[in-house]
């Protein structure tokens, strides 16, 4: 079986490299995008089989792009995770009532990273 496409969507850069280090190291096959515009293009031209999404993003924030891609035939199997420092009380549920499959708190633990990952690419894809 081939790796599977993680593509990491953060627009803080040392984040961003971190996340994919971290996943590169453990085997994945790592996309990248510094905001959710970039996003879509990397998803309209290499479909992922996971987004770990920033909450927090400039111009179209996460949580909205979650919920374009959920409503969207074509893109509305990907698993989403929300990758977020956004760590308050209800922020879990606001991400997973957008959509999300899953919620990771930054910053991340880089021991742990890609052993959620591989629980969160075991699940069946939603709907």
């Amino acid at each position: 079986m081939s790796a599977a496409r993680v593509l990491v969507v953060d627009d803080n850069p040392t984040n961003l490299k971190l996340a994919s280090d971290v996943l590169e190291a453990a085997g994945y096959q790592v996309l990248k995008a510094a905001d959710a515009e970039e996003a879509v293009v990397v998803i309209q031209e290499t479909k992922p089989d996971l987004i770990l999404m920033d909450i927090a993003l400039p111009g179209m924030d996460g949580l909205t792009l979650t919920r374009l891609l959920k409503a969207d035939q074509e893109t509305h199997d990907i698993l989403i995770v929300a990758l977020t420092a956004f760590a308050m009380k209800g922020d879990d549920r606001k991400a997973f009532e957008a959509g999300c499959d899953g919620y990771i708190s930054k910053p991340i633990d880089t021991r742990r990273l890609p052993l959620q990952v591989a629980e969160i690419l075991k699940r069946p894809p939603p709907g």
